[in-house]
């Protein structure tokens, strides 16, 4: 990289909020054409770090330069205006408006009287659209599109000016393998234009592949600033977590009992069709597929979420009618959603409440809901999971990513399942929060739960499973135990390739 300006400069930013120093003299830069990936555990300081570059928070002490020139960031608005733009994992869409509305929201081009130029608002849309290489065009609602759409709906927006810097926080979190060969070549393109980007993903594979450097925070300071090629996985996420990780594949042994759940010839209409397999006592039974394979349709199913159009579930070899979330929990069946912020906590709730809500009508004293009983649970799953937070007042909005998955973990094993299905257990997930979250999984276990991981990551799913379930297009392809599975055999099996011969 020739010497040149960064493109973007942050000196020496400070920020306090009451009790915490979020960023301790931190310094972060990015040169044109540069993919810097800006990395840290949950809770090091990153999203603070890019809300004071964004205006939305002020820094204490410290200087943000574009180029050469200072700046006082005082608002989004004030930072896109200065050229950078941000891409966010939360989504800010207006679901009832279109994807052109969407786009351009706020700088609609106009016409005489102040007229929207429709014409040129679906023109201009639609040639966005195009360069991301969509299946939908301008003028789609975007409530009907799936989250994925919605994400590259997103993206589209960092395109509408000439960006001096983009910052993408998790862009790949709802995007399918198809979708983030897309992503990559948009910032390929630019990169080719001058565009500084950062980077921010926990993904390690995503990083070592389109990232120029990696600069790391921890606790609110800066870490150091490694050149990609020159460093591996073992140095970044010892620097992140300041220890070594354990990324070994499962060769965990202990005693497993009688099967606690089978499934017979489950379907579900064209979401999936003929699912068999069956979990016991002190196993973990990995689901492993693309994005549309049907395994969070078969945990929504188990759970009473979905109504199957035939087949049998079975406990304890006793088949049951399950139609309902409530019918599951008698049954002893616990289900961790996928998105655990939309599905799984109410994030301005505190920890105490959102880990007891679903036995709330069972701690009732009289008319009123016992603290005494709820302050109990709470505090005997913070310690057994180790939920790092001051006190069961903290709300869960506030908590790291890591914290607020073990608050849905331990609101679901207080009602005590003899099954816990787990879907995406580290999804948005530092790696420190999820080695934690793996070795709990795997604990859970070894205490005779019978568990259930479904995961889109290969190394997760390996590393935390005894037996893994590989599906295809709504269909179970092939069955592994740990010791036979290969990652080049997993591929095969969820890709469809020679899908008669792995069937």
């Amino acid at each position: 990289m020739t010497e040149q300006t960064p493109v973007l400069r942050l000196e020496g930013i400070v920020k306090t909020f009451p009790g915490v120093r979020a960023l301790d003299d931190v310094s972060f830069s990015v040169m044109p054409g540069e993919v810097h990936a800006l990395m840290g555990e949950n809770g090091a300081g990153k999203s603070t770090l890019m809300k004071v570059l964004g205006g939305i928070h002020a820094p204490d002490s410290g200087q943000i330069f574009i180029g050469e020139e200072p700046v006082v960031m005082t608002s989004p608005m004030q930072a896109k205006a200065s050229g950078v733009v941000f891409i966010h994992q939360e989504l800010s869409l207006a679901d009832e408006l279109s994807v052109a509305e969407n786009i351009f929201l706020g700088e609609l081009p106009l016409k005489g009287f102040g007229r929207v130029d429709w014409k040129k608002l679906h023109a201009d849309t639609d040639a966005i659209l195009k360069t991301l290489n969509v299946g939908f065009d301008s003028t789609k609602r975007v409530g009907d599109l799936s989250i994925a759409n919605q994400q590259m709906v997103e993206i589209g927006r960092a395109l509408t000016v000439n960006p001096r810097a983009v910052i993408f926080d998790e862009p790949t979190a709802s995007l399918t393998d198809a979708e983030k060969v897309v992503l990559f070549d948009v910032i390929a393109d630019l990169q080719s234009r001058g565009v500084g980007i950062v980077y921010i993903s926990h993904r390690m594979e995503e990083i070592f592949r389109i990232t120029d450097r990696i600069s790391v925070l921890r606790d609110g300071q800066y870490r150091g600033t490694l050149t990609t090629a020159e460093t591996d996985e073992e140095e970044v996420t010892q620097l992140m977590i300041g220890r070594k990780l354990d990324l070994s594949r499962n060769e965990s042994h202990h005693e497993m009992g009688d099967v606690a759940l089978e499934v017979r010839g489950l379907s579900c209409g064209a979401l999936y069709q003929d699912v068999n397999f069956s979990v016991r006592r002190g196993e973990v039974l990995g689901f492993y597929g693309l994005v549309g394979a049907g395994r969070t349709e078969i945990a929504e199913t188990i759970f009473g979420l979905r109504t199957p159009s035939a087949g049998q579930i079975l406990l304890d070899s006793q088949e049951v009618h399950i139609s309902s979330p409530i019918d599951a929990l008698r049954h002893g069946i616990s289900l961790v959603p996928e998105n655990r912020k939309s599905q799984g906590l109410v994030l301005g709730m505190n920890c105490r409440d959102n880990m007891t809500l679903p036995q709330v009508d069972d701690l009732t004293a009289g008319p009123f809901v016992s603290d005494g009983a709820e302050i109990a649970i709470f505090d005997q799953y913070r310690d057994k999971l180790d939920i790092r937070t001051p006190g069961w007042r903290q709300i869960v909005g506030n908590l790291s990513g890591g914290n607020q998955q073990k608050i849905v973990i331990g609101k679901w094993l207080s009602m005590r399942p003899e099954v816990l299905i787990v879907d995406e257990p580290t999804r948005g997930i530092d790696v420190g929060s999820k080695s934690e979250i793996h070795n709990l999984i795997r604990d859970l276990a070894a205490q005779g739960y019978a568990v259930i991981v479904i995961s889109s990551e290969m190394p997760e799913v390996l590393h935390v499973s005894d037996r893994i379930v590989a599906m295809y297009s709504g269909r179970v392809m092939r069955e592994f135990t740990s010791e036979e599975v290969t990652e080049d055999n997993l591929i095969q099996a969820i890709s469809g390739i020679a899908a008669e011969k792995v069937a």
